[in-house]
């Protein structure tokens, strides 16, 4: 393993001078810096984390506490963690994984140690009993999903009131007033998780404001609880020409039912879906969709973390706004 000492043997100076380049304490001519910074990378040298944390009081890792339940749709979830994860790195960051099972305790764990600089959480609920311990921390936090109350807090996330209004318009524009919801599983409403009771409020809104009448199904994963839900919305609602699917796991599922029923996709019904677009391009027909910018959503979290450490990051609520792509699944209303 490469030391500081060899470095500045390497590099014609002092290791006093390697620390300073590498701290940032003390102002280094940009000739030094430059040399020192060929002769680290020469070297390949890596500077001992516990030794840099000791000297800088930062750990120069971030914690992000990420949801493992079996309601929530993994893929989605770890698209959100790699991109923190490259993101972090390309600041000169490590990540720390945690558990969303842990709630406030991994939060306490995190905030009254050095075990991170700052922390990222997601699955964030209307009412998370996460949010008292991040206000009262001086460490920085930052939400991926929005909470009912924002204040001084820091949020990114998919605008959600704005997707579900944007569906509803679509359809609605193709001729739809009787128009299906396939929700998430139970769970995540109990839950009152933000992102599905966002998406509830600008269906709910927009299909208020344009006489379509909407029907909320909650649905878990998997082809015997899908059919039965579509059975149960058609029973209910036989006049039903367009449906909402906000469940990554029971897309194919309700496009199989649909068949079975004899129902044609985009002719007798149109489906449109809250998915990755991998999961709209890989179905069975190729679905109009509105994307879950995964990827950006880490990206924007891990940036903003990055500037609150750098003392110039203000709270603040960053919405991406949906953009909906229509694909071979959305048509015109029979009849």
């Amino acid at each position: 393993m490469v030391t500081l000492a060899e470095v500045a043997r390497h590099a014609g100076v002092s290791a006093s001078t390697v620390s300073y380049v590498l701290s940032g304490k003390r102002s280094i001519s940009t000739g030094t810096r430059e040399r020192v910074e060929r002769s680290i990378q020469q070297l390949g040298y890596h500077p001992n984390a516990g030794a840099r944390a000791l000297a800088s009081s930062r750990s120069h890792v971030i914690a992000l506490m990420m949801p493992l339940r079996t309601d929530m749709y993994v893929p989605v979830m770890m698209e959100i963690a790699v991109a923190v994860a490259t993101t972090a790195r390309a600041h000169g960051y490590d990540v720390l994984l945690l558990t969303g099972d842990e709630g406030p305790a991994a939060v306490r764990r995190v905030t009254g140690s050095g075990l991170a600089d700052a922390m990222i959480l997601m699955d964030v609920e209307l009412d998370d009993e996460r949010l008292p311990l991040l206000r009262d921390s001086e460490r920085p936090a930052v939400l991926i999903g929005l909470p009912a109350d924002t204040t001084e807090l820091t949020c990114v996330d998919l605008d959600f009131v704005a997707t579900g209004a944007l569906c509803v318009e679509h359809l609605a524009g193709l001729g739809h007033r009787d128009v299906a919801f396939i929700g998430e599983p139970p769970a995540v409403y109990e839950r009152h998780t933000g992102f599905a009771e966002r998406t509830l409020e600008g269906l709910r809104g927009k299909a208020a404001e344009l006489g379509v009448r909407l029907l909320h199904r909650p649905c878990e994963a998997g082809h015997g609880p899908t059919s039965a839900t579509l059975a149960r919305v058609l029973d209910e609602r036989p006049g039903t020409t367009a449906f909402i699917v906000q469940n990554e796991s029971a897309v194919e599922p309700l496009l199989g039912a649909l068949r079975r029923r004899g129902r044609a996709v985009p002719e007798d019904v149109s489906v449109l879906a809250i998915c990755p677009d991998q999961v709209a391009l890989q179905a069975s027909v190729r679905l109009s969709s509105v994307s879950i910018p995964a990827g950006e959503m880490g990206r924007r979290a891990v940036e903003r973390i990055v500037a609150k450490l750098a003392g110039h990051g203000e709270d603040d609520v960053s919405l991406i706004p949906p953009e909906l792509t229509v694909r071979a699944s959305s048509g015109n209303a029979p009849g």
